[in-house]
């Protein structure tokens, strides 16, 4: 599978089968915590990134055999709201699979557009990103694309709380010495208060991330960022069951995977992602175990601009 993920085990949404519709890094922010690594495509146009058609028969395909999933997630690698059908694919599972809820994560950089904010209108919840309200802080965590601003963010959350029926998570990614800071907190509940989500989300590092000085926030200050927030309905996102044992029992079967469709030539991320039914994301960390490994090398082909692993 080249556009769908998963199931995969979420710590906010259980059982969840990804949708990932936009390229590799492709993204309106370049956010230092992001666990797929530094945005490599830094934009915010919105346009058909990938084959509709293609999609839909993925989806159709898994679906049809009626999984056992909580959720139907558009998320992955990328800012998913930058693909101008994500309408076209969340209506088609409403009409064809309305027995899985689907929901949205989004970095909320494109929620101040009227169109956009109906294009994932028929979610059954949206999870969008509100890190930072100064913009010294949202510069430095954020290093969004040319255009973007914080107020813009802000103006978009009010709007799709005023227009959206669903519910509205609304997650805050804390790192300790740049966001958490009590002028930066106070502003981050100013705005909270005036989008007034159904609840929001405290978050923190919990895998790999762009920049290594990102660090894991320690309990006892998100627990206290949580009263902080007070009256409004908050929660610490917990960790993931037996995160650690899973992703290293994963990583080797993927390195395994790929060392077996390298053995002749070099293969592009997008084709052995085709042969090893994972995402583009996975491959990229479990490349670079092999490259620390001398096993296998990464490399860039300069006409194409595509990523390929390589056999040393």
């Amino acid at each position: 599978m080249k556009y769908i993920f998963g199931p995969v085990k979420s710590r906010r949404l259980g059982k969840s089968l990804g949708v990932d519709i936009v390229p590799y890094k492709l993204c309106s922010l370049n956010c230092v915590y992001c666990e797929c690594g530094r945005t490599t495509d830094l934009t915010t146009e919105i346009k058909d990134y990938v084959p509709v058609g293609d999609v839909i028969e993925e989806l159709d395909s898994f679906l049809q055999r009626s999984p056992d999933l909580d959720v139907i997630t558009f998320s992955g690698s990328g800012e998913p709201t930058l693909n101008k059908s994500i309408d076209i694919f969340i209506n088609h599972l409403k009409s064809k699979y309305s027995q899985y809820k689907v929901a949205v994560l989004t970095n909320s950089t494109l929620l101040y557009m009227p169109e956009i904010r109906k294009k994932i209108s028929q979610a059954d919840m949206i999870f969008p990103s509100l890190d930072a309200v100064s913009s010294q802080v949202f510069e430095k965590m954020l290093r969004p694309a040319k255009g973007v601003t914080p107020e813009q963010i802000i103006e978009g959350l009010i709007a799709l709380r005023k227009e959206y029926k669903g519910k509205i998570f609304l997650e805050i990614f804390i790192i300790e010495g740049l966001n958490d800071t009590e002028s930066e907190l106070k502003l981050l509940k100013e705005a909270s208060i005036k989008i007034n989500p159904d609840e929001i989300h405290i978050n923190s590092l919990d895998r790999d991330s762009a920049e290594k000085w990102v660090t894991e926030a320690r309990m006892n200050r998100l627990q206290e960022i949580k009263e902080f927030f007070a009256p409004l309905p908050s929660k610490i996102i917990a960790k993931a069951q037996d995160k650690k044992t899973n992703h290293y029992r994963v990583s080797e079967e993927l390195q395994s995977k790929i060392l077996n469709s390298i053995t002749s030539l070099p293969k592009s991320l997008e084709e052995i992602s085709t042969l090893t039914d994972a995402r583009v994301a996975d491959i990229i960390k479990a490349a670079k175990e092999l490259e620390k490994q001398g096993l296998a090398g990464l490399k860039e082909d300069r006409e194409s601009g595509k990523l390929f692993i390589f056999k040393l």
